[in-house]
């Protein structure tokens, strides 16, 4: 049996994970500040939790406070950067959300800290053209740019384009399972978990537009995060404001629009998705759609990481393995934007730049039936 890699920390000074918390989490919090005019008290919570050296659990008052404990046994005390990475991350923007008082009584409750971000981010006339003018390809061309718009939609990520910067895209995938995931579509369930909203979501909305209009798809889950997560993860709200933005008269926006109503397409979320855990961990409840589904469809780097593991294993530990355990077929659509990545070939590595996991220029495609 396969020997695990240990899960991905922080504590090396020169590694990708420590630039998030060291770099990127202070450039977070000067983003929210500059957004709105929160009071002081508001901005004195922010600037100590950039000045915490030890992780702290939630105060007994807040509604999470019971979850956060068993899921943060063991970390109280120490170093953010010495806590698994995936934990650091995401409990960072939990603690975010208690600063801003996005959960307290008061006039600021359920105000998205990240929101001005993702306005500013919403796609404009030309990609919605763009995207409009795929509907008129042929049947196959119009398969692949569905899929590709989808993929590459996934580096607009805000938070990660706060301090990377990206390198020009390259057109060639690492891995290309498009063929497999299209295998997979015979006319059932599909679930899509979201990603980013603005320029992400739009195409993950094409994309479901192709599935219901083809027969591919009798029904859609769109799955998003109940709560502001990694600056421009996708909500409810995220995703009502894309609908909006498609013209009025849109084929597009008319039929997603019809499919809500109808009940062809659905949005879903749960509290699993703003937590600390992989799919392993997911609750049975979710467990069982996933295993009820034709294929899941999982957007985005954090869903690849609860996927097969934050782990930064060899690169040809096979996909299939890390992701059989997952209760139904499976397709991950990512940018590469983080250490973890599996399924390659034993040589792929060689003639890849030294930034290759990180830059957001590679993709992958992969596919586990």
């Amino acid at each position: 049996m396969r020997v695990e890699p240990p899960v991905i920390v922080s504590s090396d000074p020169s590694s990708f994970p420590h630039s998030v918390l060291r770099d990127r989490h202070p450039a977070i919090v000067a983003k929210v500040l500059a957004a709105y005019p929160y009071a002081p008290e508001v901005q004195k919570r922010l600037e100590m939790l950039l000045q915490e050296q030890a992780v702290v659990p939630l105060d007994d008052a807040a509604h999470d406070a019971a979850a956060w404990a068993v899921w943060g046994a063991g970390m109280w005390g120490r170093s953010w950067y010495d806590v698994p990475f995936l934990f650091a991350e995401n409990f960072f923007y939990r603690r975010l959300l208690d600063a801003v008082g996005y959960y307290a009584p008061g006039a600021w409750r359920g105000i998205d800290p990240f929101g001005p971000q993702k306005a500013a981010d919403l796609p404009g006339e030309r990609e919605l053209a763009e995207l409009d003018a795929l509907q008129e390809l042929p049947g196959d061309e119009q398969a692949a740019g569905v899929v590709r718009a989808a993929l590459w939609g996934n580096r607009a990520d805000l938070g990660f384009g706060l301090v990377a910067s990206h390198a020009e895209r390259v057109d060639e995938l690492l891995v290309d399972d498009s063929a497999r995931l299209w295998s997979l579509t015979r006319g059932g369930t599909v679930i899509v978990v979201a990603d980013n909203a603005g320029r992400e979501l739009l195409p993950d909305l094409v994309l479901i537009d192709f599935l219901l209009r083809t027969g591919r798809a009798s029904r859609v889950e769109l799955h998003v995060k109940p709560a502001p997560y990694f600056v421009s993860d996708a909500l409810t709200a995220d995703v009502l404001a894309e609908l909006g933005r498609f013209p009025a008269g849109s084929a597009i926006g008319g039929r997603l629009d019809g499919a809500l109503r109808g009940g062809r397409l659905e949005l879903h979320t749960e509290d699993f998705y703003c937590a600390p855990l992989t799919f392993h961990e997911a609750p049975d409840g979710l467990a069982a759609r996933f295993a009820a589904a034709e294929l899941t469809i999982l957007k985005g780097d954090l869903n690849y990481r609860r996927l097969v593991g934050d782990r930064r294993w060899p690169v040809d530990t096979p996909f299939e393995e890390v992701s059989a355990y997952f209760p139904g077929p499976v397709a991950a659509l990512r940018t590469v934007k983080s250490d973890v990545v599996a399924g390659l070939g034993a040589d792929a590595e060689r003639g890849l730049p030294e930034s290759w996991r990180t830059s957001g220029a590679f993709a992958l495609v992969q596919v586990r039936g």
